[in-house]
């Protein structure tokens, strides 16, 4: 499938529904009798890595097999999910993906070699991780609106950086700069080096997800601004979100969750659906701590929310023009 523009929502919504025609033989009492591989499409220490992690430790507690993470970075998440995607849908390959890989790329790259949204099922969300607005303290404002006035008596004048064009960090700076109509300048980045530029002042701010800058903020060498998500984050409550500050509907960040392989039998997907299900609430402290905010919910409300999502960043990018090869 190299063609992304003839995905229609029906191969869409057959991606996240397909796991209910998988053959009924796989018996749930028999799963798993070896270990499992989890593969992460990003770097170990990351926030994708960080919750897999957490969640892999409960599986392992609860089926007494390892679940091992299996870091596959590159591509900006392409590489392990197309591994993840042809794996055997046997139950023994799983994945933990994100908003990149699973709703971003297929609009941002110009050939994919699988589609995510229907090679890849839904098994279940583990959380949401908005993205926090923050600048350096040399930026004199402590407000949202503090920072919009700031903005636009210096256009042109602020440096904004990015994990990478078509990152979650560069389209929500996109987003931003577009509905309050406010001049910025972007400059991508490779992974963690826009964090150290912007700590170093040489960038006046920054969307990035909590969990990566949640330190810094506690440490006074960053400020929080706003958060992307459409209520405030339990990480941060006192933080206020974009859209209650006059800009309803702005929602940006990440998201992380489990897929299989096309073809994962029903019983397996629904046992690791209950699996996490049942072990979120005793990570709901560790996962807010870092700057998540648990989920859950069936493979079904899944499913129905990477396809929103897809649609949404569908738009974004083609508006912002953002390519990647």
């Amino acid at each position: 499938m190299n063609c992304i523009s003839k995905f229609t929502r029906r191969d869409v919504l057959a991606g996240a529904a397909a796991f209910m025609a998988a053959p009924s033989w796989a018996q749930v009492a028999d799963y798993p009798s070896r270990s499992v591989r989890v593969i992460v499409s990003f770097t170990a220490g990351g926030t994708t890595d960080i919750i897999a992690r957490a969640v892999a430790q409960k599986l392992t507690e609860r089926f007494k097999q390892n679940f091992v993470i299996d870091n596959r970075p590159g591509g900006g998440g392409n590489i392990g999910t197309e591994l993840a995607a042809r794996a055997p849908a046997d139950g023994y390959t799983l994945i933990v993906n994100s908003v990149g890989p699973m709703a971003v790329n297929l609009t941002l790259y110009k050939k994919l070699n699988i589609n995510p949204l229907v090679d890849l099922v839904p098994v279940v969300q583990i959380a949401d991780v908005p993205n926090v607005l923050v600048v350096n303290p040399s930026v004199p404002a402590k407000t949202f609106d503090d920072f919009i006035a700031y903005a636009k008596s210096m256009p042109g004048a602020l440096n904004y950086g990015s994990t990478g064009i078509g990152t979650s960090s560069h389209l929500s700076g996109y987003m931003l700069s577009k509905r309050v109509s406010v001049e910025t300048t972007h400059v991508p980045y490779k992974g963690a080096e826009a964090l150290t530029d912007l700590l170093a002042g040489r960038l006046q701010f920054m969307f990035a997800t909590i969990p990566s800058v949640i330190q810094h903020i506690q440490a006074g060498k960053l400020r929080a601004i706003a958060v992307t998500s459409a209520k405030r984050s339990r990480s941060m409550p006192e933080v206020p979100t974009v859209a209650e500050r006059g800009f309803p509907g702005f929602e940006a960040g990440s998201w992380f969750g489990f897929f299989a392989p096309k073809g994962t039998p029903e019983s397996i997907v629904l046992a690791l659906n209950k699996a996490v299900n049942d072990a979120l609430p005793s990570l709901e402290a560790q996962l807010v701590r870092e700057g998540a905010d648990p989920v859950g919910g069936s493979p079904q409300q899944f499913g129905q929310f990477v396809q929103r999502e897809y649609e949404k960043w569908r738009a974004v990018v083609r508006e912002s023009g953002a390519t990647a090869e």
